[in-house]
């Protein structure tokens, strides 16, 4: 209970031991590759109860070339026509990121840890690409050629962004062992800049009759402040009590120039052009507690609250309707028996929530590839997931570990891709013709289970062994197409 609510996996929770390092260390790593180069440099020194840190490394990703092709079969009923869509394309792509950082550590009279960070990021990636589509239509049932068209593409995608990220945060420890009082301020800035043009001919490429320059800015900026406290009761007993703020803000402008051809020249189009602004705050509160149920098992259960208020505006959505702010109530149980020192078996139960980020909301009609059209959606709900889990654990000592769990999940208004196909679909002052809208809905009810197996054997002093089996059923619930549900079985297999 005590960690966001926000996202469907799980939490990792790593504790660091005390560094009991004194004077100044540090490490540089460099590498080469046809693909890849990589680089980066840390430094630490500490002296006495002040410590103090910094990095900075950097990668780049060489030019490097990847085909890809689909095939598309659409039938229109009403036209009593079959529209097949092949199409095959190679791009050309590259990229590089670079990020440092400062940090510090404090501690004041053993009780007080002031500690707090300072990180810049920038990530940058180009592509390039050529492409040719052929699409034939034929009528039904006889398969007559109706239509065909043969059809050249090219495309340039440049972007560009860079984050700055800030922390502070101080821990206040007590006489009595495990009971602390923390205080956390976070605060991050990202910054993104997209590029990109989209031009089509008629083969043999002597008629240029589609083009689309489109370029995007967006800023997000986000706050937070989180206190926590903990206080036990004797050796086996832990209350902890806390709550967090979290305001977001994004906004994100986008300019589209269409190709008006009797001109051979662009212009603004204000139909695909788009404005967004994202207004979100979060306020949680929780507690949970830990205790011994007499000499059966240990438990943990606790309980988290959060509001979330939204006011977002689009700019060329079909109508502003406001959105309404919802609570969200996430329990949490865990609990472990022991049945040996070596042997144990646990089950716990959690709720999640996943809240659309903007991009899954922004509406921005994307027609860089006029046959495969995306948007967002501004009316997405927020999904909500349950998740129970049963699991052994085995401590072989000098021979190894096992462990095995069974899972069982549910994802309720689930947000998944969701393509509609359109013999023609008007968008501003274009018609396009075979189109796929690929947009975001709330799907329906996703239920998954399965097993997970992990093995690590010292088969010697030399040799070791590991393996995980994960494997499950997924069952997806259609709400939006009654009767057009999904079934899959999936596995992976590892072994080292």
């Amino acid at each position: 209970a005590k960690y966001d609510a926000e996202g469907l996996g799980g939490i990792i929770n790593i504790i660091l031991k005390h560094s009991s390092v004194r004077g100044i260390n540090g490490n540089l790593s460099l590498s080469a590759g046809t693909r890849t180069e990589n680089g980066s440099f840390n430094v630490n020194a500490r002296r006495g109860n002040f410590g103090i840190h910094a990095y900075a490394g950097g990668n780049i990703r060489l030019a490097s070339a990847t085909p890809s092709g689909s095939t598309r079969t659409s039938l229109d009923t009403l036209a009593k026509t079959t529209v097949l869509l092949d199409q095959d394309r190679s791009s050309r792509s590259d990229r590089h990121g670079m990020q440092g950082g400062i940090g510090f550590d404090w501690t004041l009279k053993k009780k007080n840890n002031f500690s707090g960070s300072f990180n810049y990021g920038s990530y940058g990636s180009s592509s390039n690409g050529t492409g040719n589509q052929s699409q034939t239509t034929s009528s039904l049932p006889a398969g007559t050629l109706v239509n065909e068209s043969l059809i050249s593409n090219e495309s340039d995608h440049e972007y560009s962004s860079h984050n700055i990220d800030a922390s502070l945060n101080y821990k206040r420890t007590f006489n009595k062992k495990d009971q602390e009082l923390e205080f956390a301020l976070r605060t991050s800035s990202d910054h993104s800049d997209i590029r990109s043009d989209n031009r089509q001919f008629i083969l043999p490429k002597d008629s240029l009759f589609y083009g689309r320059n489109n370029t995007s800015a967006g800023n997000e900026r986000e706050t937070e402040f989180q206190v926590d406290y903990s206080q036990p009761f004797g050796e086996k007993i832990m209350l902890s009590a806390g709550g967090k703020i979290n305001f977001r803000d994004i906004s994100n402008h986008s300019d589209v120039l269409s190709l008006y051809p009797e001109m051979n020249d662009y212009y603004y189009d204000s139909s695909l052009s788009n404005q967004l602004t994202y207004h979100q705050q979060i306020y949680a509160l929780y507690s949970e507690i830990s205790l011994p149920v007499f000499s059966l098992f240990d438990m943990k259960i606790g309980a988290r609250y959060e509001r979330t208020e939204l006011n977002p505006h689009f700019s060329n959505a079909q109508t502003e309707v406001a959105t309404p702010g919802y609570n969200t109530w996430v329990p949490s149980a865990f609990f472990l028996r022991k049945i040996n020192e070596d042997q144990s078996l646990k089950f716990s139960y959690s709720k999640r929530i996943r809240r659309p980020d903007y991009y899954d909301l922004n509406p921005f009609i994307n027609t860089s590839d006029p046959k495969n059209i995306s948007t967002g959606n501004p009316y997405l709900k927020p999904q909500i997931g349950n998740r129970y889990e049963l699991s052994y654990s085995y401590d072989m000592n000098s021979v190894g570990y096992l462990m095995a769990s069974a899972f069982y999940r549910t994802s309720n208004d689930d947000i998944q891709p969701y393509i509609v196909y359109y013999p023609e679909l008007t968008i501003g002052d274009t018609t396009y013709s075979s189109v796929n809208m690929n947009t975001r809905q709330n799907i329906g009810l996703e239920k998954d289970a399965g097993l997970s197996l992990y093995g690590h054997i010292h088969v010697t002093q030399q040799f070791d062994f590991r393996t995980n089996v994960f494997l499950f059923q997924r069952h997806t619930i259609n709400g939006l197409d009654k009767g057009l549900d999904a079934n899959s079985f999936n596995y992976r297999l590892n072994m080292n």
